[in-house]
């Protein structure tokens, strides 16, 4: 099935909290780029640890463990399979690692929407999310980006983003091999407490 190139999603205001997604697939990559059902078998055993490899973390909001709880979190929501609301159920499937670049395309955005007091995928300077993650030299084939605002923990966005159709959809996509998350802390000026962003992407 060929699916659009690439899909915002719309914003959700929850209070001081917000969210946002975004998918693309890549002209090499024709299916499930924006959000299409997977079909791979879970593993054979529920992710219920942190891996034990030492993690690239940037900005992380002053939280331990950072990217050992989001990778538990993520790979235990697609080792289990998820109804993702008006964007589909998804099957179980294989669990994402992290990644380094994908970790700094995340932090820097993260930083300038903190530092420039904005919430969207599209930088001030026209960037997207492909243009931000092509950057940090990731050569993707498929991507996809939640964004969130004004979650004090790693298990409080995930359940922000687990519990909204199109950023589930993200974190379900079986394209998706690979992540890198930040937060940063916002400002006594801006509208938000701290500033999410997740990159979810797939190697060319």
């Amino acid at each position: 099935m060929i699916t659009p190139p690439c899909l915002p999603g719309h914003a959700q205001l929850r209070g001081l909290r917000a969210l946002f997604m975004f998918a693309c697939a890549g002209p090499a990559l024709m299916l499930s780029g924006c959000g299409g059902s997977g079909s791979d078998t879970a593993p054979s055993t529920p992710v219920t640890q942190a891996p034990a490899v030492t993690l690239v973390e940037l900005s992380v909001c002053g939280l331990s463990g950072f990217a050992d709880r989001a990778l538990v979190r993520i790979n235990q929501l697609r080792a289990a399979g998820a109804n993702c609301g008006a964007s589909g159920t998804f099957a179980a499937t294989t669990p994402v690692t992290w990644n380094t670049l994908l970790t700094r395309a995340a932090d820097a955005h993260s930083q300038d929407m903190a530092a420039k007091n904005y919430f969207s995928h599209t930088s001030q300077d026209g960037r997207d999310p492909g243009a931000r993650i092509t950057a940090t030299g990731y050569v993707w084939r498929t991507y996809g980006e939640n964004i969130a605002a004004g979650y004090s923990t790693v298990d409080s966005v995930m359940d922000g983003w687990t519990a909204s159709p199109g950023h589930c959809a993200n974190l379900m996509n079986p394209a998706f091999t690979e992540l890198g998350l930040a937060c940063v802390p916002g400002s006594s000026t801006t509208t938000y407490g701290n500033y999410w962003t997740m990159d979810l992407a797939a190697p060319r």
